[in-house]
């Protein structure tokens, strides 16, 4: 199984692989994602110098992107053979529940269908061919096409051909992964009907307009965008206070790591007026040594961005950037209070490169008038003491309206894979709030729940099936377990669970 290149043929056998996939057992599915993961580390001396050549990025990195991305592969391949994403429903049939007679009804989450990827140009591996949306899917027993980045095209289609022969000894059908290049065909791909559900890295700009595509089929479908986010840093007085100097060197740490071109990246800093902490700002951030951009486009996209800032905005510049031959190097600017009140929607606009803004607000008012004014973010950070207790519980109504992920005492950079990670945020960080694109909730994305009703048992899906031949966690209702209502207000209670609800 070799990945196609004309677009119709890679549709018709994702078409083709989606019922078969979609009949495979939770422990097929981990063998496939596992012999993916041993395929890739076994080529990872191939690949490695192909990324470095593609995306500008050093050896070290690559290796440990590489890493994180074999290790999710298998992290989603015990997720499908754990089979709790199925989310198995029983309910035995019971003539005298409280709301009518109750039927037997079954329900488990099926694959939603074929899912389209469009890689993302700053992790040529964790969020491309092989990355968590393609692991998440397949997991879900989804056959992928990958729209591959054109930042990264060799580096890509050698991936694919690697995941391809590694999935035809596994088992997989042909047209479980595909891979198609050029705008033209990803956005014709997006229209075509055999697409299901599509997911997306990049930027805001480019996410709309594909969301708009998928929203405006004659059969809409999902679309899992990440777009953009500010990922803001609030520091209180007290945090200043106790360890300021660590948190500015921190902070320039977390925005210049990657060159600045992660999503988690902070890109504004609140700092309480006063604080003290320009000379540790500006000499960390001159001392720090950045590499060239991902692509020319991005070098060109970054430059005209600081201008724009510097003649909108203005404020004081701690460190001026610079991108001669694409080496940009860190930049900070602090602007007070009113001055981002004033430029809020400047000011919120994502920069993607090592550069950020340091806010100098005054008072705690300040800090809530901010919160209220944020847009969506992947993530908000709160750096706070024990002793601001009141003044976080003040802040935190507004700020988890805005974010996927708060965190105290730390930096957004740096995304763990676990099962309760939320890698997601309110719009403009992503199209869809609900979900997330990294940890092992990213496979709900791409399950859709189907209850079946008075089945004849030979005719049931193996995991709703009373012998669960596959052995999948199975939650069962009984007759007689659940509290009945009676009508005008009168209670009547039957069964065990009630009981044991009324018990001291």
């Amino acid at each position: 199984m070799t990945p196609g290149h004309d677009l119709t043929d890679i549709l018709d056998a994702a078409a083709a692989a989606k019922p078969i996939l979609a009949a495979q057992s939770p422990r097929q599915r981990y063998i496939q994602l596992v012999a993916i993961a041993d395929a890739l580390d076994a080529a990872a001396d191939e690949l490695i110098p192909l990324a470095m050549t593609e995306s500008n990025l050093p050896e070290p990195r690559l290796r440990g992107e590489l890493a994180r991305t074999t290790m999710q592969l298998r992290l989603f391949a015990e997720e499908a053979r754990a089979a709790q994403i199925l989310q198995v429903r029983i309910d035995a049939p019971d003539d005298s529940f409280g709301s009518g007679p109750r039927p037997d009804i079954r329900r488990m989450r099926r694959p939603l269908g074929v899912v389209l990827n469009f890689a993302a140009s700053n992790f040529p591996f964790a969020f491309s061919v092989a990355g968590g949306d393609t692991a998440s899917a397949l997991a879900a027993g989804c056959p992928v096409i990958v729209k591959a980045h054109e930042g990264h095209p060799q580096l890509s289609a050698r991936t694919a051909e690697i995941i391809c022969a590694a999935l035809a000894t596994a088992g997989a059908p042909a047209g479980t992964v595909g891979i198609v290049f050029g705008r033209d065909d990803g956005v014709a791909a997006l229209r075509d009907d055999r697409v299901d559900a599509a997911s997306f890295t990049g930027s805001v700009r480019g996410g709309l307009a594909l969301a708009a595509i998928a929203a405006a089929r004659p059969r809409p479908i999902p679309f899992y965008g990440e777009l953009g986010s500010i990922n803001p840093v609030f520091v209180t007085e007290a945090a200043v206070r106790t360890r300021g100097a660590a948190i500015a060197q921190q902070y320039v740490d977390s925005f210049t790591l990657g060159n600045g071109q992660f999503c988690t990246k902070p890109g504004l800093l609140f700092l309480p007026e006063g604080h003290g902490l320009d000379a540790e700002l500006t000499a960390h951030a001159t001392a720090k040594q950045t590499g060239k951009l991902l692509t020319p486009a991005i070098t060109q996209g970054f430059s005209e961005r600081i201008a724009a800032l510097a003649d909108e905005v203005g404020g004081r510049v701690l460190v001026a950037t610079t991108t001669e031959n694409g080496y940009p190097t860190p930049g900070l600017t602090a602007i007070d209070f009113a001055t981002f009140m004033g430029h809020t929607d400047n000011a919120l606009t994502e920069v993607f490169g090592p550069f950020s803004l340091v806010v100098e607000y005054r008072d705690v008012d300040d800090l809530a008038a901010a919160a209220a004014r944020l847009e969506g973010s992947l993530t908000i950070t709160l750096h706070a003491e024990e002793t601001d207790g009141e003044l976080v519980a003040a802040l935190l109504p507004a700020i988890e309206q805005k974010a996927g992920r708060v965190l105290v005492n730390g930096w957004p950079t740096g995304v763990a894979v676990t099962p309760a990670q939320h890698h997601g945020g309110p719009f403009p960080s992503t199209t869809g709030p609900l979900h997330t694109a990294v940890g092992t909730a990213a496979t709900e994305r791409f399950l859709r729940p189907v209850s079946y009703q008075n089945f004849f048992h030979d005719w049931l899906p193996e995991p709703l099936r009373d012998d669960n031949p596959w052995g999948v966690p199975q939650q069962r209702s009984e007759a007689g377990e659940w509290q009945a209502w009676g009508r005008g207000g009168d209670r009547t209670t039957r069964g065990t669970a009630y009981a044991q609800a009324q018990k001291p």
